[in-house]
């Protein structure tokens, strides 16, 4: 039976936008660009901008953010144009944002609400929806006021209220107790997902994560190296979940490639915080590909806000390569500005296309071998699957034959190193043992 879709489609909701420049603001960002980014999220959205709304502002007002001025300016345009919301480029104090609603009539929203909602379209896995809500409730918590009685339900049972408690109270103590229940699950998953990266440690792969600004193109390279079938939109935040997938360099190694979430300018911190433990494959990587959008014209805004977010999860010190791109769309010039960076090397590439991506594996192979050494061992006959073993996880640098013994000498990860020196003394005391 053919399903009824045109009616069931989630209406698209016109926004007008609102930003301002701070006193305070240092950023390199100027106030259009960041007015562009946020007319992307909110189309990433489900979003309609109608029109914009700018203010270069030398004292923020407690009450509303912006001056009288610029709110009845924005009632003018309200009455016209009757949008759905209004989105506005910073964040919101709870109070700010009532006093807003009050005057627009109409929701108002702050970039971080906008992100977050973003977050909870594109959430997929258990993990990720967890995360997402734990954020979001906790962004809402103080901004609750009467209007919330829908997170009201009846207790279970005679005293689950205290004494003249009210609705707000009952709300607030609602939403706080499944805060406490969600960070109890996300505890659960994050061991479980602990427990899967000791695992993979066991199997001395090196792991090479893909970091960059959203939309840089990181999903778009995981599937150019490996075939992994990831979600590739021009959207922010297209992919959410991590995704790891095996890849065989030209060294012969094996490596594990993980494709993680963007990172954004003003990434709400509550955010950061619920996705630590996602966020815990690029801090226990080995290397880090750190992707560079060459068709933006803040491509070194971005990497700086890039930047700063791995200083903020822990991530700062783990070696990285600054990969430029989608070269296929800009001339080479902006590309020499990246050179003598802080960084293992600078590759640039075009994922799209494939331009660069054999470069870019060759230096993989070159900065994860930096970290290597020689690792010589005698093994019998009887050890054949050990020195498989040793074929499959490392390289094998000189193979000789004396009799019945084989000198090999590899070049092995110091995990893997000491993991082949457990296993031959162990087989050499069983052989002992052995009548």
């Amino acid at each position: 039976m053919k399903q009824p879709t045109s009616h069931l489609r989630r209406r698209e909701e016109r926004a007008l936008l609102v930003g301002v420049e701070l006193p305070s603001n240092n950023r390199k960002v100027p106030l259009e660009y960041s007015l562009e980014e946020l007319q992307r999220l909110t189309e990433t959205a489900g979003g309609k901008v109608i029109q914009k709304f700018s203010q270069q502002i030398r004292n923020v007002t407690p009450a509303t953010l912006v001056g009288r001025g610029k709110v009845e300016e924005i009632q003018l345009a309200l009455k016209d144009l009757k949008p759905d919301l209004v989105v506005v480029d910073e964040d919101l104090s709870p109070a700010q944002q009532r006093n807003l609603e009050s005057a627009f009539k109409i929701r108002v929203i702050d970039r971080s609400q906008l992100i977050l909602d973003i977050f909870s379209q594109r959430a997929r896995s258990n993990e990720g929806k967890l995360q997402v809500e734990l954020a979001q409730l906790e962004y809402l918590l103080p901004r609750l006021t009467r209007q919330w009685t829908h997170l009201s339900r009846l207790g279970g049972g005679i005293g689950t209220r205290g004494p003249g408690e009210t609705q707000l109270e009952v709300d607030r103590r609602r939403i706080r107790e499944r805060i406490a229940h969600l960070k109890r699950r996300l505890k659960t998953v994050e061991r479980t997902r602990t427990l899967q990266r000791k695992e993979r440690d066991e199997v001395p792969f090196a792991t090479v994560a893909l970091v960059g600004y959203t939309n840089a193109g990181k999903s778009t390279l995981m599937n150019a190296l490996t075939r992994a079938g990831v979600l590739v939109e021009d959207k922010l935040f297209a992919t959410l979940d991590p995704t790891i997938r095996s890849l065989r360099l030209p060294t012969g190694d094996k490596v594990m490639i993980v494709d993680t979430v963007g990172f954004i300018n003003k990434i709400p911190h509550s955010l950061i915080e619920a996705f630590k433990s996602t966020l815990e494959e690029v801090r226990s990587a080995d290397l880090l590909l750190h992707l560079v959008d060459m068709a933006s014209p803040l491509f070194e805004e971005q990497i700086r806000v890039v930047e700063e977010v791995l200083q903020e999860i822990g991530a700062g010190g783990v070696p990285s390569i600054l990969v430029p791109n989608k070269i296929d769309m800009v001339s080479s010039a902006p590309i020499q500005q990246l050179k003598g960076r802080a960084v293992e090397g600078v590759c640039p590439i075009s994922a799209l296309t494939g331009a660069g991506l054999d470069p870019l594996l060759d230096l993989i192979g070159r900065v994860l071998d930096q970290g290597k050494e020689q690792f010589r061992a005698r093994f019998f006959s009887w050890q054949g699957k050990l020195l498989a073993l040793l074929r499959e996880r490392g390289r094998i640098l000189k193979e000789t034959y004396e009799n019945d013994e084989i000198h090999v000498t590899a070049l092995v990860t110091p995990k893997l190193a000491g993991q082949m020196r457990k296993l031959l003394s162990a087989a050499a005391r069983k052989n002992q043992a052995l009548p």
